[in-house]
């Protein structure tokens, strides 16, 4: 157990049987804290006793309201458990009316009363988990980004299995999550795991679907190629390996953009196909995975983000499955220079199949919530 009364983790693996990994992490609690909601974040080894574990863990506790989902690999703390059976748990003595939760079965759209809670309190928070492989994902998504002032962060589940998540009851559907009154998320932040091969913003001119034919109305490989060219002769190969496009957000800063997969190039025409919409008239940078880079932003972003939450004393971090020990498997870690960052604060989180910031759908990057 780590953290002042109000926030308590704790993270357990080394067991197949998912009954000692629940009583570990509930040894770990104080049952005098008091708390209201827990957070809960299982590998995907779990994932077929996940209601038997939120059920387990309700009864134990005393606590009725829990949120989360599944992931390739978790993280509690200090310590990251990725491709093993493993939970990690967060609770939190939040007041009942400054929470909403978001069903995950819920199939006919949000909380007809969510909206109107959310405009009695300006500036709230969305913290939700998403299933990637539900068609409503994107519907939910856009209705939470239709609540007044309220911001969505969080990010996708990630199973070779089910998906289960919870909030409130437990079942399957395309998002989950509660719904925060303002103050009780003090600072929210996402740091990229793409690096741009160089300074050039190119404008998409012809594009069909995800199929690019012109950037800046030349041959959208020829621009590709450009920008590779730009850089060190021994950088080439290595970044022509983990090439990747972004795609700017309007409004937002230079380091705000969503990076989508390359997923085809066809030389004989010089087109480039990218997993996502290409709609002409939108900016488009090539970028590479970089780990340098990477771990920069990370340094720079829990910085800035400690700086607006000075206060904080819990956090909450979902992170890409291409990142953590993929993307760092040197010392210092992911959490370690994150850690080193926002201070040695309760934390628990979660490896995603995307991530979600702005109620949009990121990847290859790290999204922060820093809990007062």
């Amino acid at each position: 157990m780590t953290g002042a009364s109000m926030f308590q983790t704790a993270n357990a693996a080394g067991s197949e049987d998912w009954n000692q990994l629940a009583d570990a992490c509930l040894a770990r609690l104080d049952p005098r804290a008091d708390a209201t909601l827990g957070f809960v974040y299982a590998s995907d080894h779990l994932a077929g006793e996940f209601d038997a574990i939120i059920a387990h863990l309700r009864g134990v506790s005393g606590i009725a309201a829990w949120v989360g989902t599944t992931g390739l690999g978790i993280m509690g703390d200090g310590q990251i458990h990725f491709d093993a059976p493993a939970l990690s748990v967060m609770t939190a003595a939040i007041p009942a009316n400054s929470m909403r939760l978001i069903d995950p079965t819920a199939r006919g759209g949000l909380d007809a009363g969510l909206a109107a809670w959310v405009a009695a309190r300006p500036g709230c928070t969305a913290i939700v988990h998403g299933d990637g492989r539900d068609a409503g994902l994107a519907d939910r998504l856009d209705d939470l980004a239709d609540l007044a002032r309220c911001a969505t962060i969080g990010g996708l589940g990630s199973s070779r299995v089910s998906l289960p998540q919870v909030a409130g009851a437990a079942g399957m559907g395309p998002i989950s999550g509660a719904v925060f009154a303002p103050g009780i998320v003090a600072a929210i932040d996402v740091t990229q795991g793409c690096a741009p091969l160089g300074p050039s913003r190119h404008l998409i001119t012809r594009a069909e679907g995800g199929l690019i034919e012109t950037l800046d109305d030349r041959p959208a490989l020829e621009a590709l190629h450009g920008d590779l060219l730009r850089l060190p002769v021994e950088e080439r190969d290595a970044a022509a390996r983990r090439l990747h496009v972004a795609l700017p957000i309007a409004g937002g800063g230079d380091g705000d953009y969503l990076v989508r997969n390359i997923v085809g190039i066809d030389p004989s025409n010089g087109t480039v196909a990218i997993g996502d919409s290409a709609e002409p008239g939108r900016e488009l940078i090539f970028v590479r995975r970089d780990r340098a880079g990477a771990a920069q932003d990370l340094r720079v972003m829990a910085a800035r983000a400690r700086r607006r939450a000075p206060t904080a004393r819990a956090a909450l971090y979902f992170s890409c499955i291409a990142r953590g020990p993929n993307l760092f498997p040197d010392p210092p870690g992911e959490l370690d220079i994150l850690r080193a960052g926002i201070g040695d604060i309760p934390l628990a989180g979660l490896f995603c199949d995307g991530e979600i910031f702005g109620a949009r759908l990121y990847g290859y990057t790290g999204v922060l919530a820093l809990l007062a």
